[in-house]
């Protein structure tokens, strides 16, 4: 993968925001677990949410391609629309085009 997708990728950039928070958050830790004696309760709860938080985002479903594929789906109906009409424009006798094509300018 080139640099310039990993950039435009928004579920890398949540990564890497979420992983830069959580790493402020755990160098704020270490002095607050010295003066507090709490162990390692806090550091861990750090990690736990970044790594739940960083679950949710690549298991989340891709807007982009739930868009691409219901637009896919939309051309293609539009496509076989317009096969029908050519069928039924082909099938046509050919004094029912002229007369169609009458009342259209009118």
């Amino acid at each position: 993968m080139s640099h310039k997708s990993t950039e435009r990728n928004p579920k890398v950039r949540a990564t890497a925001a979420i992983w830069g928070c959580a790493i402020g958050m755990l160098g704020v830790c270490i002095p607050l677990v010295a003066i507090t004696n709490s162990g390692i309760i806090l550091p861990l709860l750090v990690i736990l949410g970044a790594g739940g938080g960083t679950v949710a985002v690549w298991f989340a479903p891709d807007q982009r391609q739930q868009e691409e594929t219901r637009l896919l789906q939309t051309v293609k109906a539009l496509e076989a629309r317009v096969v029908n009409l050519e069928t039924i424009c082909i099938s046509l006798p050919e004094s029912s085009k002229l007369s169609m094509l009458g009342r259209g300018e009118s």
